[in-house]
């Protein structure tokens, strides 16, 4: 018999959310084949089973979020006699024929390299909130070590955990635990009696507050204490929260916000220039669309509610411009027909555009540093070193940006390597949230599809994502040796590059460009594989 427990998918996650078990009570599981789906605020991950045999309990039901190291199942060597089922709030076992009991949580689908930076990876998404305290075996009471909290990448370029304000470096850490509200203590007791760090007290689910509820109280303005939670044990949840900016803006709105123009004051002809302090007011969104007869309703799965939050987060944080210049391949084209058929042989896959392109973006952040930046509070932290993400698309399903360390080190069929394995494992879902967050530069590679110029936006916390669009024959003028021009046909495409104005000016960014496309144009690509 052997116990199976929440595992750990990161050095900074510290719970999970069971989306999705691959096998029922009673069914033979064998080691290493997939026994559950797990989501945390990072990446969605396939969990193989450690060990073989039959699957006698599951202790933690689909949609509920617990702490690694949490008992979640238990696989023995004989087949369950019972149930299996995880028993309730009460501790009685759930009946056979009864439904399956769930936490209040959302439970999306789960999605499962030609990269598309959907706006960036890399996106950012609640956690589906926990269950009761009754219900999460082992929990113990924990005091709140930080409030920093790390955006992620993507997918898309990229994936992400919510923050007041983006972190001043690739390596800001995750929010290690949850927020307790003043006055309330953040434990929960398996039991619900004497939590650790409470003397007696009685744990309280409905102080527990998650990053993304805390961030979305901060923002709104919110106090938690007037708010009624309706998750579990009166856990304050996403949902609720939104209810209650909803319900704050039908009764008026909020303090710096513009009421709709029809309820505004005509205003002169020529109306006097507005103070400087005006022209950052707060924009309320556009409502959400109400569906109307015969539209189809698709829930969000995680990861695309990660990418939409993250994206527009993104957009409200960086001041995006686009500048994008156009690549004659012929020297990369001439290295790869050269090699293609014993790379494919030593390699095991065929030599793609990208790797090349990568290399060039590389030893072009070397000359303009700037660019393998984020942005700080009234600075520019530039990094030493460059850890390349990459825009991976998960079969048209969503959008992960994981990321080549210290890439700057790597020559192009290292490169090529990591950018294959890592494409690979974020589709078969097998990536840890480690090997997505940490990026600073990212590349999107929507290319594959034929586009002609994308203007992605930037993976929060960089300053810059480039897209490498689709790569086609044209005819183009090129000198010959005899110094007469004549028209030749070569593989030309172009390279968009979004960059934070905050950051640098267009000078800046166009001769980063500029040097990128010289690099492609010129180098002689047989000596660098």
């Amino acid at each position: 018999m052997a116990d199976i427990t929440m595992p750990q998918l990161g050095e900074t996650v510290t719970e999970g959310t069971i989306t999705r078990w691959a096998k029922q009570v009673g069914d033979r599981v064998e080691e290493d084949e997939v026994l559950f789906e797990v989501s945390t605020d990072k990446v969605d991950s396939e969990v193989p089973s450690p060990v073989s045999g039959f699957l006698s309990e599951i202790l933690v039901e689909e949609g509920q979020t617990v702490d690694v190291g949490t008992r979640l199942a238990v696989v023995s060597d004989q087949p369950a006699s019972g149930d299996g089922r995880a028993p309730d709030a009460g501790g009685q076992a759930a009946p056979a024929d009864a439904p399956a009991k769930k936490a209040p949580a959302e439970q999306p689908d789960q999605a499962d390299e030609q990269p598309a930076a959907r706006g960036g990876r890399q996106a950012s998404d609640e956690r589906a909130e926990a269950p009761s305290a009754a219900s999460r075996p082992q929990a113990k009471a924990e005091e709140v070590q930080g409030e920093a909290e790390t955006v992620e990448a993507a997918g898309g370029t990229a994936a992400p955990g919510g923050q007041d304000r983006p972190p001043s470096g690739p390596t800001a850490p995750l929010a290690a635990e949850p927020t307790r509200v003043a006055g309330g203590p953040a434990a929960e007791g398996a039991s619900g009696e004497g939590p650790a760090g409470d003397a007696g007290g009685t744990g309280d689910a409905s102080k527990v507050l998650s990053p993304v509820v805390r961030r979305l109280l901060s923002e709104n303005g919110l106090d938690p204490a007037d708010i009624n939670g309706t998750g579990a044990g009166g856990r304050i949840t996403r949902a609720d929260v939104l209810a209650a900016v909803d319900a704050r803006r039908g009764a008026g709105a909020p303090a710096g916000a513009r009421p709709p123009a029809s309820a505004r004051p005509q205003e002169p002809a020529s109306p006097a220039p507005r103070p400087a302090g005006e022209m950052g007011e707060r924009v309320l969104p556009f409502p959400p669309a109400q569906p109307g007869p015969g539209d189809e309703v698709i829930p969000f799965s995680n990861i695309r509610r990660r990418t939409a939050e993250h994206m527009i987060r993104s957009r409200a944080t960086s001041a995006h411009t686009l500048v994008a210049t156009e690549v004659d391949y012929h020297a990369v084209e001439a290295a790869r027909a050269q090699v293609k058929d014993l790379f494919r042989q030593n390699e095991g896959f065929t030599l793609t555009y990208l790797p090349f392109i990568s290399r060039a973006v590389i030893d072009a952040l070397e000359e303009f540093p700037n660019l393998n930046a984020s942005v700080g509070e009234d600075t520019l932290i530039v990094h030493p070193r460059v850890h390349l993400g990459i825009a991976v698309d998960l079969n048209l399903e969503g959008l992960i940006v994981p990321v080549i360390r210290e890439a700057d080190s790597k020559r192009l069929r290292a490169l090529s390597r990591e950018i294959r394995d890592l494409a690979e494992r974020a589709r078969a879902k097998r990536l840890s949230a480690d090997e997505i967050q940490g990026g600073t530069f990212t590349i999107t590679n929507p290319g594959p599809f034929g586009t002609f110029l994308t203007g992605p936006v930037i993976n929060q916390p960089q300053v810059a994502i480039l897209s490498t669009d689709g790569i086609k024959k044209r005819p183009v003028v090129v000198e010959t040796p005899g110094g007469d021009d004549a028209i030749v046909v070569h593989p030309v495409g172009l390279l968009s590059l979004t960059w934070d104005h905050r950051a640098v000016d267009g000078a800046y960014a166009s001769a980063f460009l500029a040097r990128c496309r010289e690099i492609i144009e010129t180098r002689d690509w047989i000596q660098e594989l």
